[in-house]
């Protein structure tokens, strides 16, 4: 798994007052989504209609890291604090390290790039990677333990310690902002949290998606965790329960092909003024930067009194789509197709 510096989980262990663990509640929300930009691009770069598998692995992912960044907010609201999403540095740099510089431990850099068995071996992969993961029938590096860094698992378990540390008396958010709504995600996935205990499980269903358990690949809803999904395409097979092997699964399934013929080769880490001003590129990319901006203060909107706004940015998101979808099929002329930058802009949305 990704790891950051021990000492952010440290300050945590050592706080006093309930608003100083607001800002890592923040920190939490931004790392959530900074992974969302980075799984989008590889699964916008993936043609209509081919290889379906591995669209469908990368959008279930995406829509959980959704989940996760709506359950940090969640929390965040409920002891009181007020996310803040609609602002440029809320956005990391791409190329560049992960909010709190996760990962610089073993030199992460988050990447724009199309999907390729690297992208997700180098950036999906090792951002989702648990601290020790499950050895089935195939070779995985394991790295060795630094203790100068922590793990994202240990940097959740610090707040959730902190949480039941502080009580109940920590929870003075208002009921009314929390973001529940079941026709996007289950109630056995998103509730509202009220106390330690909701709070808790929460968090902890962050972590269990995103790694699954040191005994199991699944997460509490069954499915694959991510780190295991994205294993599936790297190793071209699914994971399946085998009671042959000693840990009872092994990537012996029926087979995951990523075909790089449905695949655009996408002009990695794009940023809007890349393309020249009037091309068609620019357009797009212009529009792709501004319906992004307008989903992020939609969510911050959303986040800060308004959660039945929740609708309305996931429809700025299906425009966010079929934009992008538009834009990777423009062909630059050099062996490259045009990417969306998403980059924060003004908007007046």
């Amino acid at each position: 798994m990704l790891k950051l510096r021990s000492e952010i989980v440290h300050r945590i262990r050592a706080i006093t007052d309930v608003a100083e663990l607001h800002v890592y509640l923040q920190n939490a929300i931004e790392l959530e989504h900074a992974t969302i930009p980075v799984y989008l691009t590889g699964l916008f770069s993936i043609k209509q209609a081919q290889n379906i598998e591995v669209s469908e692995i990368i959008r279930s992912v995406v829509i959980e890291e959704m989940l996760h960044m709506t359950i940090a907010s969640n929390v965040l609201n409920a002891i009181g604090g007020s996310p803040a999403i609609n602002h440029p540095n809320f956005v990391p740099t791409f190329p560049g390290p992960l909010p709190m510089e996760v990962g610089s431990d073993r030199g992460l850099i988050a990447t724009l790039e199309a999907v390729s068995k690297e992208q997700i071996h180098n950036v999906f992969m090792a951002i989702e990677e648990p601290s020790d993961p499950l050895l089935f029938p195939v070779k995985v590096r394991k790295m060795a333990r630094n203790e100068d860094y922590s793990t994202i698992g240990e940097f959740y378990q610090a707040i959730i310690d902190k949480i039941e540390e502080l009580g109940e008396s920590i929870f003075t958010g208002d009921e009314c902002l929390q973001v529940v709504d079941s026709q996007w995600f289950p109630p056995d996935e998103l509730w509202k949290v009220v106390d330690v205990d909701t709070a808790t499980r929460a968090l902890e269903l962050i972590v269990e998606q995103g790694e699954g358990t040191q005994l199991s690949p699944l997460d509490p809803e069954r499915n694959l965790a991510h780190y295991y999904r994205f294993a599936e395409i790297y190793h071209g097979r699914r994971l399946v329960e085998d009671e042959d092997e000693e840990l009872g699964w092994s990537y012996s399934g029926a087979p995951i092909e990523l075909d790089m013929e449905g695949v655009f080769p996408l002009k990695a880490n794009a940023k809007a003024e890349d393309y020249p001003a009037g091309s068609v590129a620019r357009r797009y990319a212009d529009q792709t930067n501004y319906t992004y901006s307008a989903l992020l203060n939609c969510l911050h909107e959303t986040f800060n009194g308004e959660p039945h706004k929740l609708d309305h940015a996931m429809g700025i998101m299906y425009e966010l789509r079929l934009s992008v979808q538009k834009m990777v099929t423009i062909d630059l002329g050099n062996g490259e197709h045009a990417a969306p930058p998403f980059q924060f802009v003004t908007t007046n949305v």
